[in-house]
């Protein structure tokens, strides 16, 4: 059996559905993202600009790469609540789906690193470096000309046979395996995800202006999300899957293999004032093992407070913002004076 095939055996044997190669020549690719970034479509990921070429030239990243192992891991919980459920109350909070666990980047990490080992013994020692989206690298376009999928017009990775739930990994490696061959689109004329998107972020087939996603607002945008777009977040405290929620794709989508995916905490749908009165040490400590613990507590209760500005008028919703009013925080307070502001017309002004 040629080496490709073991790898993608012993891959599969430690909770990868798919696994395939690619080549390293991402020129064309490397085009569509100076654009992108000339745009200023990255908004303040300003790291995306500074790593500058990497991104699109492996072998600059880890010299003497000259072949990609892309793999894909399925995460959507078998338990998790149905998010649309939890989209149309507004007293809830939506997570996204990929974060209600523990935290991928590790799972994903240790399980490529330990296929690196098992080809090590295969092979002997060989140059390599495992990425889980931790470094500059296109892991959607290596998974696409690796053929383990097609770039959707809200540029995730469709499969025709699992949809979109699913993580990307990396091997960078110096071993000359043979690359696999890409699939073609099937996406058609569809652009539910362009229809669906709350702040109309896919600004173009394949364009995503990450300045208007909500992913970017309530994860990487570090200051205060701007007015605009504040009740366009709905309930949504931590990314969003609407574009994935509406494709068609996703009938096909399997869930997770792994319990390490599965609910914690009651993410897939606590309530909006109960996380909000999470104090720094519980948010710490029920959040340990959780990508979310990287948003840290400030940002969280940023974005826990416009998601109560947008929840019904309630007692508990007001009297949960009334208790962060005088937060040590100026990002928290304005969100916390901001949802106070959009309940005033309703009459529930006060925490009693």
């Amino acid at each position: 059996m040629a080496l490709k095939e073991r790898i993608r055996e012993w891959a599969g044997a430690l909770g990868f559905q798919q696994t395939a190669v690619a080549g390293i020549d991402l020129s064309t690719a490397e085009a569509r993202l100076l654009d992108w970034l000339g745009r200023g479509y990255q908004g303040d990921m300003d790291y995306l600009a500074r790593h500058g070429t990497r991104r699109s030239r492996p072998s600059d990243l880890v010299p003497g790469t000259v072949s990609v192992i892309s793999v894909r891991m399925n995460y959507h919980p078998q338990t998790a609540r149905e998010s649309n459920a939890v989209l149309a109350d507004g007293s809830l909070g939506f997570v996204s789906r990929y974060a209600v666990g523990r935290d991928y980047h590790k799972v994903l990490r240790d399980r490529l690193q330990a296929v690196a080992e098992r080809i090590a013994q295969e092979v002997g020692p060989f140059g390599y470096r495992v990425f889980t989206d931790s470094a500059p690298v296109m892991e959607v376009e290596l998974a696409a000309r690796a053929g383990l999928g097609w770039r959707g017009k809200h540029t995730l990775l469709l499969n025709r046979e699992a949809g979109s739930w699913f993580f990307l990994g990396e091997i960078y490696c110096d071993l000359p395996l043979p690359p696999d061959q890409p699939v073609t689109e099937h996406c058609g004329t569809c652009e539910r995800c362009i229809d669906i998107c709350p702040t109309h972020a896919i600004v173009a087939p394949y364009v995503l202006d990450a300045r208007r996603c909500i992913s970017y607002l309530t994860i990487e945008h570090r200051g205060s999300i701007p007015e605009t777009l504040r009740p366009l977040l709905g309930n949504r405290i931590y990314g969003c899957d609407d574009c994935q929620l509406v494709c068609p794709w996703n009938k096909f989508a399997q869930r997770a293999a792994l319990a390490d995916f599965e609910v914690r905490n009651s993410l897939d749908g606590a309530a909006l004032a109960v996380l909000f009165c999470w104090t720094e040490e519980e948010f710490l400590a029920r959040m340990e093992g959780s990508a979310i613990r990287r948003l840290g507590h400030e940002r969280w209760l940023r974005n826990l407070a416009v998601a109560l500005g947008n929840a019904p008028s309630t007692p508990e919703a007001v009297r949960a913002l009334h208790s962060r009013r005088e937060h040590p925080s100026a990002l928290v307070r304005e969100h916390v004076e901001w949802a106070l502001a959009r309940h005033a017309a309703s009459g529930v002004l006060n925490a009693d």
